[in-house]
């Protein structure tokens, strides 16, 4: 089992939680799939293949405890959806690729705006804790067909 992993199953025991093995299976679709930033009824399609029962009002209130705990966080790409991802503290802070053509979306994982909210934090005595940042455009495949928009 990965670090993350662990990590995350730790989080909840500490929490009083139960790791129950349709919380596992939340776990493992959202970080099996990480790169597709899955939405809740896709997490919950691949959950039914191990727990054919579960309802999804199981993973929606799955999904709610887990962005409570910090375990996962919640994105919005502006496609109707809401989608996760596992929360790393160790990388708290990372951007989006947006393709307006397809959808998809492509994780930066550098920190860009270190230095800025450095700067922000000591002009305004500010606390930052995290930030979002969203880039909307085409990717590889798309943006041959919208050159010049």
């Amino acid at each position: 089992m990965s670090d993350i992993k662990e990590n995350l199953i730790r989080q909840l025991r500490e929490n009083g939680n139960k790791i129950t093995p349709q919380r596992q299976a939340v776990i493992d679709a959202i970080s099996e799939n990480s790169a597709s930033h899955l939405s809740t009824e896709e997490i919950y399609r691949k959950v039914k293949e191990s727990f054919p029962d579960i309802g999804l009002a199981t993973v929606y209130r799955t999904l709610l405890l887990f962005v409570k705990l910090g375990i996962v966080n919640k994105l919005n790409f502006d496609d109707g959806f809401n989608r996760y991802e596992l929360s790393d503290d160790e990388d708290h802070r990372h951007h989006h690729l947006i393709c307006m053509g397809c959808g998809s979306v492509t994780s930066v994982e550098e920190d860009l705006l270190e230095n800025l909210e450095n700067q922000l934090s000591t002009e305004y005595d500010f606390q930052i804790v995290d930030h979002r940042v969203k880039f909307y455009g085409y990717c590889s495949k798309c943006k041959t067909r919208h050159e010049g928009d």
